[in-house]
């Protein structure tokens, strides 16, 4: 089951960057908290507003682009 429809891109939020469900919130910025070492819990707890399937989300978008596969996003 595919989380992607969670990764949206729209023009006015981050400038155009690929984000969480429209929030401020960049998919390049929460990768990097993960590689830093924060566990799911640790980000979970410093942004209240995502959930757990927006990680998965982030991790299933990271693992299609290093891939090679272009994903089309919907707008926010």
């Amino acid at each position: 089951m595919s989380r992607l429809q969670r990764i949206t891109s729209d023009p006015e939020v981050c400038h155009g960057q690929p984000t969480v469900r429209g929030l401020r919130y960049p998919v390049q910025t929460l990768l990097e908290l993960l590689g830093s070492g924060m566990t799911f819990e640790d980000v979970l707890a410093d942004y209240p507003d995502l959930e757990r399937e927006d990680l998965l989300a982030v991790l299933e978008f990271a693992a299609l682009t290093v891939g090679g596969q272009r994903v089309t996003l919907g707008a926010a």
